[in-house]
């Protein structure tokens, strides 16, 4: 439960959640869990769409159609460590620390925090489909994770040094 009251949190405070997670001992493993994490959360968001598909085109079998994203999620994988890389190379040049672990971290966890949006993402998605409602869905997600992301950032290449 702590992950999901950390969730919840980050919707009032992000940046004293990054905080939280950056002052403990630093651990590659629940960092890379964060990503892993979200990335589950959001491929079971993309059910729906995959049911709709499934429906609309009866010769795409479900299982062939959730593995696909599923191996499509897993290969951006690489993807997301050098994006997170890119959080602390661009911060460096305005005066940050350049510490690689805290962008993995501001990155990962903002994924992880804005999954419970994109689960609404995929369901409108799934029930409606394409159109204006999935685009303002779409594009509050983007806007929700850009506030993660670069809180997260701000705590971690600028607020205080790195434990």
């Amino acid at each position: 439960m702590a992950a999901v009251d950390d969730i919840l949190r980050s919707y009032r405070a992000p940046r004293a959640v990054v905080r939280a997670h950056f002052a403990r001992r630093r651990s590659e493993g629940r960092v890379f869990s964060f990503l892993i994490a979200a990335l589950i959360v959001i491929l079971i968001g993309m059910w729906p769409e995959l049911a709709r598909q499934n429906y609309l085109a009866p010769e795409q079998k479900m299982p062939v159609l959730v593995m696909g994203r599923a191996l499509a999620l897993l290969a951006t994988v690489p993807v997301f460590y050098a994006l997170a890389a890119l959080g602390p190379l661009i911060s460096k040049i305005f005066g940050g620390r350049g510490d690689w672990y805290g962008g993995r971290l501001s990155l990962f966890w903002a994924l992880f925090a804005v999954s419970p949006l994109m689960l609404l993402q995929g369901l409108v998605a799934g029930f409606i489909g394409d159109g204006p409602q999935l685009t303002a869905v779409s594009l509050v997600v983007f806007a929700v994770f850009l506030w993660f992301w670069l809180a997260g950032l701000t705590v971690t290449e600028f607020e205080r040094e790195a434990p």
